[in-house]
């Protein structure tokens, strides 16, 4: 039987809002919080059944509570999620809902970083090619220094990562952006051959009739203790290093 929308599920929505992406141990500790300041019967395997109870209220409003995982390290997390993929179609709906926090030009230019990092082989962007990108633009120019804190913008509004000048698309923006990103990607976008979901920061197999990409953090989890890895598609020797899996931190964020 389903549960109830009571004020802990309301809270427990409402952070999700106010941070707009948590990770698997913090979404644990806001339910367990959520469900004790409420008075409401936790179960600390009832989580799961928790976000279904919001998930049904908000599925006439076509979002959902989606968990997703992280390209960078394999930790799971939770965002909110648009499920409207013909509002994606007429209106761009999960680009243009940030227009609230940021003008028309700087949805350009973040529009045109997104078309920058899945065009590119590595899944990245330079800030360099981001900058140059910005003298492209149809709406209102921005100087360097207008680029420079729109960029640290998305990055703080987890929309975007950096590291060491390099950007690629936050955990959030590729959960919460999905129906965008296989609607006006369809043509250049690929899924992982493990997890299914879309795959940016991945190996990909050498051999040409093949191809298929494999996230990091699932090729560590595939091939841990096997002596020759294969790709698990055409069964080509798997040539690239394959990395440790890595250990959840506490409370971290993306």
């Amino acid at each position: 039987m389903a549960q109830q929308m009571g004020d802990g599920h309301r809270r427990f929505l409402q952070t999700m809002m106010a941070n707009g992406v948590v990770d698997e141990q913090g979404a644990r500790s806001l339910h367990q919080h959520c469900c004790e300041t409420h008075n409401t019967q936790y179960a600390r395997d009832k989580l799961d059944d928790f976000i279904a109870a919001i998930n049904s209220k908000l599925q006439p409003m076509f979002m959902q509570i989606r968990k997703g995982m992280s390209e960078d390290n394999g930790q799971q997390y939770y965002a909110l999620f648009y499920t409207d993929t013909v509002q994606v179609n007429m209106a761009e709906t999960d680009v243009t809902r940030m227009s609230s926090d940021y003008a028309d030009n700087e949805l350009e230019l973040f529009r045109k970083t997104m078309d920058l990092i899945v065009g590119s082989e590595s899944g990245k962007a330079s800030s360099t090619d981001i900058l140059n990108s910005a003298d492209t633009l149809t709406t209102k120019k921005l100087k360097k220094s207008e680029t420079e804190h729109l960029l640290n913008r998305l990055v703080h509004g987890q929309w975007l990562s950096e590291k060491r000048g390099e950007y690629t698309l936050s955990t959030r923006c590729i959960i919460e952006m999905e129906p965008y990103i296989r609607t006006m990607y369809q043509d250049q976008v690929k899924v992982c051959q493990i997890c299914h979901n879309i795959a940016f920061q991945c190996q990909i197999c050498e051999n040409p009739v093949c191809g298929i990409k494999i996230h990091n953090p699932c090729v560590a989890r595939y091939f841990k203790g096997r002596s020759e890895p294969r790709c698990p598609a055409c069964d080509d020797f798997w040539p690239h290093e394959i990395p440790e899996i890595r250990r959840p931190k506490s409370q971290s964020r993306k």
